[in-house]
């Protein structure tokens, strides 16, 4: 998510917005136009791509207004700049026009630093706008957005949004604001299971929770559902293995309260009880045949074997017996 610039003013002369997750680095920028607009309803605002920045443009859009309006320019993707345009952006940097906010937005990468640090050194405003790629900040950011509107959601419910939904943060941000539009009081695990029951069933961690379970006729539905919908094998194969392994840590943890286990293994409290529950008919000795069994089934996914399908259906129905074996 981003985080909290030490400038945070969003009039600041000067704000860049660093990172490569789109849905931040567009909130960057409308938090900058809503402060310009609540101080000028006629502020300007230019939205601009690097070819539309040439030499001498910022000048021009600078320059002193015979009717002192106030302006947003923004530059998207600022590391494309070319060099005489960065040089003209550098300038800018030492004698900023009163009135005007520039905003840059920035990938972030090798490409442009020079660019980026000079704002740097000039003390611009910076929010950090990074790509999710782990689960857990995408289950950080939803927690966050519903904190922002006001609303409380349980944790095994932002879990299965996140599960349901996937990588999209804006379809995470747009889930959160139908959620809290049409639900009254706290928003549980079913209400989500209601409102995105397909796309849950069709999660990769549906199938591995069924799995885990023992529930093997459950688990292969879900898979072939997700398969059918477009989940990537490797998801499937990564989250079986995930569901695998916390069964293991928690069978060979000291006992103790969830939060002490917390701590120790790495999870959140809610999930050492759902795990528990999970757990109960696992052994050793079945918790090293599944595990050999998504071994098998995550080289047979990445090119190791000719029917991908075949791979995880077998690794799903191993996980799901070794699931029953003191039952």
């Amino acid at each position: 998510m981003a985080r909290k610039p030490v400038n945070d003013n969003p009039l600041a002369p000067v704000t860049i917005a660093v990172g490569q997750e789109d849905l931040l680095l567009d909130r960057a920028v409308q938090q900058v136009v809503a402060a310009a607009r609540a101080a000028d309803s006629d502020t300007d605002v230019r939205d601009l791509t690097p070819d539309q920045l040439q030499p001498g443009t910022l000048a021009e859009l600078t320059s002193p207004s015979l009717f002192a309006e106030r302006k947003v320019v923004v530059v998207r993707n600022a590391q494309d700049l070319s060099a005489d345009t960065v040089k003209d952006v550098k300038a800018y940097f030492g004698s900023p026009v009163e009135e005007i906010t520039l905003v840059l937005l920035h990938a972030g990468a090798a490409k442009g630093k020079g660019l980026l640090d000079a704002a740097r050194k000039a003390g611009a405003r910076e929010v950090a706008c990074p790509k999710m790629t782990k689960p857990a900040d995408r289950l950080a950011f939803v927690r966050a957005e519903f904190r922002t509107i006001g609303r409380s959601a349980t944790p095994e419910a932002c879990q299965a949004l996140v599960d349901a939904i996937g990588s999209d943060l804006r379809e995470l941000a747009a889930a959160v604001t139908q959620l809290a539009a049409d639900v009254e009081g706290t928003i549980d695990e079913a209400v989500v299971g209601r409102y995105y029951t397909g796309r849950a069933e069709a999660s990769s961690f549906t199938v591995a929770d069924r799995a885990v379970e023992g529930r093997a006729a459950e688990a292969l539905e879900a898979l072939r559902w997700s398969l059918a919908t477009g989940v990537a094998p490797v998801l499937i194969t990564s989250a079986l293995a995930q569901g695998v392994r916390a069964i293991g840590k928690l069978s060979s943890a000291r006992g103790g309260r969830p939060a002490d286990l917390a701590r120790e293994l790495g999870m959140p409290p809610w999930k050492i009880d759902r795990v528990r529950q999970q757990m109960r008919g696992w052994t050793p000795d079945g918790v090293a045949a599944a595990l050999r069994a998504v071994a098998e089934a995550d080289a047979g996914v990445k090119g190791g074997g000719d029917d991908p399908e075949y791979a995880l259906e077998k690794a799903v129905v191993t996980i799901a017996r070794a699931a029953r074996a003191r039952q």
